[in-house]
Parts: C-alpha cells; sequence; structure tokens
C-alpha cells in the first residue's frame, strides 16, 4: 500500500501534463459477459462475445507487469467464467497485486472450491469475495430474478466464512447494489448484514451503464431517496469499529457514500476522474475501456499484440482524457470512485483522519 501512496504525485502529474507515463493501478478484468442471473439492474447476461483465450490473457497481464495493485475480476457472474481460477493466477504471476476482487451470485455449488484455489495460489494478494445482496429473503430472489436465490446465498456465505476462518488472505463481504427496488430496504439488508458474519458490508448504487446495457432504464434512485437510505448506512458504518484494512476501506466507504449523494444531487463530477489514468477495464473481447460507464473504445488488444501501454500511452485515448478532464461526464462508479478519492488530497486527507483517530474499541467484525 505505501507503494501506491508513492505513485500518487506521479498520477497526479500524469492526469495535469501527460508525463510521467503511468500504467494504471486498478484494473477490472471481465473475461466473460455470460451470467446465470437474471437481476432487474442488469442485462448483461444477454451478451455474448469473442471471448479472450487463457493465452490471451497471458500476454496482457505480462504486459502490465507489477503496476496494478487491485484487480477486479467482473462479469457476468465471474465465478461461472470456467477458467476463472487460471486467470487470477495469472494476474498474481504476472502482476503481483495487494489486492483481487471477485464479486458473486452465490449460486454455483463450485464457488467455495473455486475460492479456496484462488486464495491459496495467491497467498500474498488479499482475496475479496463479496457475495451479492439485494434483499433478504424472496426480496433478493424477486431482483435477481432466480428462485431461491437467498438460500443460495445463506448456503454460501456459511462455506466461505468457514474458509475464511482458515485462510488469512480471505476477506468475505456483502455487497448490495442500491437501486429503486431495493433503496426502501436498505435498513433491513443493513440488519441482516450486521448479524451476518461477514467482514464488511458495502453498497453500490444502480446506474446506467453501456457494459451492462442499462442506458435508458429507470434504475438509480432519486436524490432524496438515495440520502434517506445511505444516511442510515453511514450511522451504522460510523457507529462500528474496525482494525487493519477495514478501518481504512471503511473510512473510504463513508467518502464514497457521501460522494454519491452530492454526485445525484449536483450531477457534476465532484472531484477529478482518474478513469483514463489511473483506473481501466479490460472487457471480454480484449477491447480497453477507461471505465464500464463510458466504455470509450481506446483500442482492442488483439491489434495492439497484447500490449496494453501501446493503447493506453497511443493517441487514440487522448480524446477521451480530455472529455473526462474537462468534466464532460459524471457518475458514481464505485470501482474508480475509490481510485479518484485516493488521488484527490481533501478527501484522502479526510480518509487518513479518521483511520488514525484513536475513538473506538477494535474489534474483527
Amino acid at each position: 500500500m505505501l507503494g501506491v501512496l508513492a505513485r500518487i504525485p506521479a498520477f497526479q502529474m500524469y492526469r495535469r501534463l501527460g508525463w510521467p507515463k503511468m500504467l494504471p493501478l486498478n484494473i477490472t478484468l471481465s473475461p466473460s459477459p455470460k451470467c446465470n442471473s437474471r437481476c432487474l439492474t442488469c442485462n448483461i447476461w444477454m451478451k455474448r462475445e469473442n471471448e479472450l483465450t487463457l493465452d490471451e490473457w497471458d500476454k496482457t497481464l505480462a504486459s502490465l507487469g507489477e503496476a496494478p495493485y487491485w484487480f477486479t475480476i467482473s462479469g457476468g457472474e465471474p465465478l461461472m467464467y470456467p477458467h476463472v481460477v487460471e486467470l487470477a493466477k495469472l494476474a498474481y504471476k504476472h502482476c503481483k497485486p495487494g489486492i483481487i476482487n471477485i464479486p458473486t451470485n452465490s449460486i454455483l455449488r463450485s464457488i467455495p472450491a473455486r475460492v479456496e484455489e484462488i486464495a491459496i495460489s495467491c497467498p500474498d494478494s488479499q482475496l475479496i469475495i463479496n457475495l451479492s445482496l439485494d434483499g433478504v429473503g424472496e426480496k433478493h430472489d424477486f431482483i435477481r430474478g432466480v428462485a431461491g436465490n437467498f438460500e443460495k446465498f445463506e448456503e454460501r456465505l456459511t462455506q466461505l466464512l468457514d474458509l475464511r476462518d482458515r485462510l488469512p488472505n480471505l476477506v468475505i463481504g456483502i455487497h448490495s447494489v442500491v437501486s429503486v427496488f431495493s433503496v426502501g430496504h436498505l435498513d433491513e439488508l443493513i440488519a441482516y448484514a450486521d448479524q451476518s458474519g461477514a467482514d464488511q458490508f458495502i453498497t453500490e448504487i444502480a446506474e446506467p451503464r453501456v457494459e451492462l446495457d442499462t442506458v435508458g432504464l429507470p434504475i438509480t434512485p432519486s436524490p432524496e431517496q438515495y440520502a434517506e437510505a445511505i444516511d442510515k448506512l453511514m450511522a451504522y458504518v460510523e457507529k462500528r469499529s474496525y482494525t487493519g484494512t477495514a478501518r481504512i476501506t471503511e473510512a473510504f466507504r463513508i467518502e464514497y457514500y457521501k460522494l454519491v449523494k452530492r454526485i445525484l444531487d449536483e450531477e457534476y463530477q465532484v472531484i477529478p476522474c482518474y478513469a483514463g489514468w489511473a483506473s481501466a477495464q479490460i472487457y471480454a473481447d480484449g477491447t480497453v475501456w477507461p471505465c464500464c460507464v463510458r466504455a470509450d473504445d481506446l483500442g482492442n488488444l488483439r491489434d495492439y499484440d497484447y500490449d496494453f501501454g501501446r493503447i493506453w500511452f497511443g493517441d487514440k485515448i487522448k480524446e477521451v482524457r480530455r472529455s473526462i478532464a474537462a468534466k464532460e461526464c459524471h457518475c458514481p462508479l464505485a470501482n474508480a470512485s475509490y481510485t479518484n478519492m485516493l488521488m484527490d488530497v481533501p478527501t484522502a486527507a479526510r480518509v487518513g483522519a479518521k483511520v488514525i483517530a484513536p475513538d473506538s474499541i477494535q474489534v474483527r467484525h
């Protein structure tokens, strides 16, 4: 983590001056859009792509070297992707990331075995598995479009918590998408998460994304609805105590929730966005995006001999960076927002002050 902090001034200069050239530290890999959920907030399961092979991923990840600190392996349902274990191993082999983050819908029986193999194979990376939960009981099944999903969620949670107690680099979280369908029962989700035994409870707001084929769908709650619900979550987070990495991440989450409230209310890029500089996404067919909301086609790795840097330092990305820097877009995308907050001095200072404040009894959960 200290290495990441040391790179912040370089990224700030890169965004302002175009130098020094930096590869991103936060990368989302989307190996396949295939999914066995049918969520009301997502249509990615309808997509089929000419997916990169493992050999192609191998070359791509080798070109990144040890620049990325944080990988998210996304989907579709990432743990449904047949080569997810091998993909994580390749990321670990070439990039030695500090964090590998994987969300899951909890449906497949094979999830615990795959998680265990990834955790054992990547011992120096913190492996974060976030189980999706959008309602308690039948509410979850309705939003996720799969009968019996909540029952499977509880079964996988029990199995993964057992693994966590045996694998020191494994963190288990619960992740909720705050949408028009779930915003009214967020307090119920908070109460459930509180007694679940999970290491963390995080939320992300539903938003129109090119990746998810949800542009134009009325899935985002109003600013008033979101503010009322998220204030309850912030109160919950602030009354609890955390140690180690969890103390840092929870401090960032408070800032993220405040940031989302402002973005929804002001409809403006509240703090500078570093998508296209410090964060990126590689889609299933090899297309490089600055983020999954805009999904600007910066180039396909197959056309650049799988050399990520040739796309990242090429000409096509320059207009996208100009647009982002000019604040022609604004969104509360969580993955990019956490990187943005790290790069924003006032936000990072507030997080730092909260982390070092001797204000609480320290507990694990």
